[in-house]
């Protein structure tokens, strides 16, 4: 494969970060909305739940950082994001080329409530989000924001997920998200509603003396009644250095 000069490929104010992973890349801006730690354990979550060459697709993509972490941690046999925010689209489309996957994961432009002919219902095994944590509320400035339309439930709710999901998965089909606990009560409710069964939990402090402050949550369509909860994870120790195992999702050396 002919290697990708990088001064074509980045515009104004990008920059490539690696991933650290399979030596993958993406392209971020510092003006839209960069990746944080719950991709990262949001993709960690879902690699360890799963196996086998599954079809996955993850809703509100970003610049696709979450689908490029599924592609270095899983063996799925298709990998799908769909993005709302063309720029942003234009951006993970360009991440996927920079590694050398577009024909590897598919990069749609597109909205979860009217996904088009190119997604197809009953097709996935899973479907991922890391949607908006925060409800739109009518304050809000400039609706139209990047960042705005990614913290705020401005064109994405947890409903739409959840009608998404319930067409798309197959049967028995797993939803992974990653959200606040206190919205917690709603998800479970919500889920049930449209017959995704909560399976498992797993809670995110950032030491061991706070409250939880992310959720990780692994649902199942046609799922029977019965949730369990995985050992807390706890992100920073008593000297506020990472713990043993953020190092080893991060797939870093801790320091001596």
């Amino acid at each position: 494969m002919e290697e990708l000069n990088v001064d074509n490929i980045l515009k104004n104010g990008e920059r490539i970060e690696d991933l650290g992973l399979k030596n993958l890349k993406i392209i971020q801006n510092p003006e839209y909305f960069c990746f944080g730690m719950d991709a990262v354990l949001l993709s960690w979550f879902v690699s360890k739940k799963t196996k086998g060459a599954i079809d996955i697709i993850d809703l509100g993509t970003g610049t696709g950082i979450i689908p490029l972490l599924l592609y270095g941690k899983t063996q799925a046999n298709s990998i799908t994001g769909i993005e709302i925010q063309e720029p942003l689209v234009e951006m993970a489309r360009r991440s996927m080329e920079l590694n050398g996957l577009s024909d590897q994961i598919r990069i749609i432009h597109g909205d979860i409530k009217k996904p088009g002919d190119e997604i197809l219902p009953n097709s996935y095994d899973v479907v991922v989000s890391n949607p908006p944590y925060m409800r739109a509320q009518g304050g809000l400035k400039n609706k139209q924001d990047t960042k705005t339309i990614s913290r705020h439930e401005v064109l994405c709710n947890i409903e739409d997920i959840l009608v998404f999901s319930k067409r798309m998965l197959r049967d028995r089909g797993r939803l992974f998200l990653v959200h606040r606990p206190e919205r917690l009560g709603d998800i479970i409710f919500l889920m049930r509603s449209y017959k995704i069964e909560v399976k498992h939990l797993q809670f995110v402090y950032s030491a061991i003396t706070k409250e939880a402050n992310l959720v990780l949550i692994e649902g199942r369509k046609s799922g029977r009644p019965g949730m369990k909860t995985d050992p807390p994870l706890i992100v920073y120790d008593e000297k506020g250095q990472y713990t043993d195992e953020i190092y080893k999702i991060y797939g870093m050396k801790k320091p001596e």
